[in-house]
Formats: C-alpha cells, structure tokens, sequence
C-alpha cells in the first residue's frame, strides 16, 4: 500500500486528528510534513495553546510517517519540549524526520513551527514496528 492512501485510511478513523483539522501537506516513507491551526477551543488558561496541540499535531506526524513505509507501527515512548507559546490563530506545521529505523524499532523527530518559521516545540518519539502490513 502507498504511503498516501496508508494515511487517508488512518486519517478516516483517527477522530481527534480530524477534529484538530490537521492537513496532510507532504508524505511518503519515514517523513511527514502536517499542518493544522490554533482554534479558541485549543487554548488553556493562559490564553495560549494547550500543550496538547502541538503534542497531538507531532504525534500525528511520528505515526503518518512510520507507517508509511507499510508496517504498522505504534509509538511505544515520547517526549516533547515547548519552545515557544502558539497563539489562537497560528498555523503550525509538523515535520517528522525519521532518524533511524530498524526491524522493530523506528526513531523520529518532530519540529514544529509557527507561520512565521519559529520553532514552537521539538517532540522525540520511537514507534514499535510490527510484522502486520497495511492493506
């Protein structure tokens, strides 16, 4: 299976990513390029994004790209660090970069920058990669 039809597949069931209204902008095997924008209903007290914005935009990132290589794959340890705070408003795009893969383990990062190209977090994360293909 095509690593662009392996994501529409994913994308029909995965609720929350729908909801974030996250945008596919770039994908094929081991990369992934996501967008989405910071809605009121996104931000916390402080009136910035909750940090489970761009956590759930990465982790979109992390599992798009490790499956797109055809195994499916699920992330087993993550961490992010926020950089800077997003705003309602801001575009913020997530581009995951495959660091290294082997049999049953893939490592990834994720960066994510607002629209005007400043970094807003950096999310690490490591998937467990199965012998079940996408079909």
């Amino acid at each position: 299976m095509e690593a662009k039809a392996i994501v529409q597949k994913m994308m029909e069931k995965d609720a929350f990513s729908q909801w974030m209204n996250i945008e596919v902008l770039e994908i094929k095997a081991g990369f992934c390029i996501l967008n989405a924008t910071v809605l009121p209903e996104m931000v916390n007290g402080f009136n910035i994004a909750h940090g489970g914005i761009s956590y759930s935009l990465s982790d979109s990132a992390l599992a798009f790209a490790a499956n797109a290589h055809g195994k499916q794959c699920v992330s087993i340890e993550t961490s992010i660090s926020h950089t800077r705070p997003a705003k309602i408003g801001d575009v913020l795009t997530a581009t995951c970069t495959e660091m290294n893969r082997g049999k049953t383990i893939g490592i990834y990062q994720v960066v994510v920058t607002n629209q005007e190209d400043k970094k807003v977090a950096i999310f690490n994360g490591t998937v467990h990669i199965s012998e079940k293909e996408w079909e």
